[in-house]
């Protein structure tokens, strides 16, 4: 099938719009810049693939998100890999003062992976997409099928439950 040079334009502005995008939203999942760049290329050799298909029922990322979604799960079980999804890369690193100072930062980043864990998985996504992709709430209800303000909701309700769980923790560990 000959490809039209609108076509190929088109595709090309589709490429520009959203390779940030899904870049992220693999990003977010592997922690790991050149196989997201690698699974996002694949992403779009698909769609182009299967643009015929597109009916679009939903919105243009969230399809694209969606065949990145399975892109990586194709590649996660052809390497028999499983993803770790760690915080560590969403806090700022820190000069080192002391020992204390860093036992203490270590609890409370135990602390915090702990009450994450606790949210729901839509919850921690959006926390996730939130922290360690910094998505904007625009992109993350974009990628979930949602409006932005339903992810600013998600994630004001999520932090509010982290902080909730953090005090607790604080209030029992003083007893």
């Amino acid at each position: 099938m000959e490809e039209t040079h609108n076509e190929k334009t088109d595709m090309d502005a589709v490429y520009r719009s959203y390779e940030r995008l899904v870049y992220q939203f693999l990003y977010v999942r592997t922690h790991d810049a050149e196989w997201s760049q690698e699974l996002m290329q694949e992403t779009f050799l698909r769609a182009v693939a299967s643009i015929s298909r597109y009916d679009g029922s939903c919105k243009l990322s969230v399809w694209l998100c969606q065949i990145a979604k399975h892109v990586l799960w194709q590649e996660l079980r052809k390497k028999n890999r499983t993803i770790t999804v760690e915080l560590d890369e969403s806090i700022p690193d820190r000069k080192r003062t002391d020992g204390e100072a860093d036992v203490l930062r270590q609890e409370n980043r135990m602390e915090l992976y702990q009450a994450v864990h606790h949210l729901s998985e839509q919850e921690r996504e959006v926390v996730l997409y939130r922290i360690t992709g910094e998505l904007s709430f625009r992109e993350i209800g974009s990628i979930m099928g949602k409006s932005e303000n339903w992810a600013r909701t998600v994630f004001y309700r999520a932090k509010l439950k982290i902080r909730e769980e953090l005090n607790a923790h604080e209030r029992n560990s003083q007893l």
